[in-house]
């Protein structure tokens, strides 16, 4: 029985889906003006292992992950690279797409993002001002956050006290403190569209309630983010979707701790960051998510090269443990003994623990535990049954590797490739290269996804790209 933390309730739920065996799990995306830092890449890793858990559960997951394509922060980059925002949008979504996949994160369901959404962000604010939720201020558009009797109750914040708070913006034209921008009026030189108030763009927060509610539903199975969107971001959401639809948004709520730098939280405001893919470049992907799943989702994790050292070390342990079993899997050995061994229990182990609020630590230690028994169990016997290595191979990848993603990927490039298939390839990525060259990036992404959808990871690095067969 699957239970975890509800920000919502505070407190351990049960997992009841709304249409079981289908999830609908809804994760805030980039806004893409800048390379994410790897403080971002734990929330993405977090939710990853979370949907891929939910995979090998046997559910069914709708996965939608937002792209912020218009943003104060968009116009500011497009100012200082001049270049338009359009051409920024797409060179650090092209960036954050590559980074996923060098994280060995799973493609979402789908990226929707704002820019290609505006008839129903508009609907929707459209919406809050007809039942009084919202007013508009010479174009500016404002969600009245009194209107809403519950507002909240997933910070566990209380209006009166945030209303004498020091975050909160003074605004002449908002009628309260805490009210917030659902439109925004266009100022000279910026982008904007063409709406009932005027010529503006969408505020951050009713972008991720339109496109949520449009992909998966007015009400949804669950809500994932870092600790930090909790509030406002997240309660605002809240705000905004129910007073639209009249429904619940979000049935579960799951944030994710921080990743601090000398007990301080990582953060591109405070200057205290490195991008993910800096930390690639010294680590591989494999100990990056190791080094993430050592801790619980829900808890701050401290980030030092030395942990992530210690890492590398220990996957080291999984390495040796693959070698053996491709090794033996080669030589096929028929005559072996078959040793006694309980895989139901180890896995079972896994179920248990990870079903306890995704404890990825103890999913962790049980991977290492059930390496250890093995190479015991191996080491007593002079010649063993190739089948007995087929199920380690198979728990293995079911778990470490299906579910953590701290097994490295094999390159696909090897014997047990065919030379027409290598061929088949090498051809598409020297199109999908050409394709990115003459600025073609719709068709080098096809390339990519098409190659996706066929099991088959591409990615790109600084000599080239490589490609892998998934496990």
């Amino acid at each position: 029985m699957l239970r975890f933390y509800n920000t919502l309730t505070k407190k351990i739920d049960e997992f009841k889906p709304l249409n079981p065996p289908n999830v609908t799990m809804y994760i805030c995306g980039p806004t893409v003006y800048d390379f994410f830092h790897v403080g971002n890449a734990r929330t993405f890793v977090l939710a990853d292992v979370i949907r891929k858990y939910l995979e090998y559960k046997g559910f069914k997951v709708k996965f939608a992950m937002n792209l912020t394509d218009i943003d104060d922060k968009i116009i500011k980059k497009s100012n200082e690279e001049n270049i338009s925002i359009n051409d920024i949008a797409k060179k650090y979504t092209d960036a954050f797409f590559e980074d996923l996949e060098r994280l060995k994160i799973k493609g979402a369901t789908l990226y929707p993002k704002a820019t290609e959404h505006l008839e129903t962000i508009i609907k929707m604010i459209e919406s809050l001002v007809e039942k009084g939720f919202a007013y508009n201020v010479s174009g500016n558009v404002y969600y009245n956050v009194s209107k809403f009797n519950s507002y909240g109750k997933l910070s566990g914040k209380k209006i009166d006290e945030l209303e004498s708070g020091a975050r909160v913006e003074i605004n002449e034209n908002k009628k309260q403190p805490l009210d917030f921008v659902l439109w925004k009026k266009a100022k000279e030189g910026e982008p904007f569209w063409e709406s009932p108030w005027g010529k503006g763009r969408p505020g951050w927060h009713i972008e991720c309630s339109a496109m949520s509610c449009k992909h998966l539903g007015e009400t949804f199975d669950i809500h994932a983010g870092g600790n930090d969107l909790i509030f406002p971001h997240h309660e605002n959401e809240i705000a905004q979707s129910e007073a639209a639809t009249n429904k619940p948004f979000a049935k579960y709520w799951i944030h994710f701790g921080f990743l601090n730098i000398n007990k301080e939280k990582m953060s591109k405001s405070l200057g205290n960051f490195f991008t993910a893919r800096e930390v690639l470049e010294k680590f591989s992907p494999e100990a990056i998510r190791l080094f993430f799943l050592q801790a619980h989702y829900r808890g701050p994790l401290d980030f030092t090269d030395e942990l992530l050292l210690a890492a590398e070390k220990g996957l080291e342990k999984i390495k040796n443990l693959k070698n053996t079993i491709e090794s033996e899997l080669k030589k096929n050995n028929q005559n072996g003994m078959i040793p006694e061994f309980d895989f139901d229990a180890f896995e079972k182990k896994f179920i248990e623990v990870m079903d306890d609020d995704f404890n990825t630590a103890q999913g962790v230690s049980m991977i290492f535990d059930f390496i250890k028994e093995i190479n015991k169990t191996i080491a007593e016997y002079n010649s063993v049954h190739v089948d007995f290595y087929k199920k380690i191979n198979n728990l293995m990848e079911r778990t470490a590797g299906g579910v953590l993603g701290i097994i490295k990927d094999k390159p696909l490039k090897s014997k047990s490739s065919s030379l027409f298939e290598e061929k088949l390839i090498e051809i598409l990525l020297e199109i999908r290269l050409k394709a990115k060259k003459e600025k073609k990036f719709s068709l080098a992404d096809e390339i990519r996804d098409k190659l996706t959808g066929l099991g088959i990871t591409i990615k790109d690095t600084k000599d080239g790209t490589d490609y892998f067969r998934n496990n």
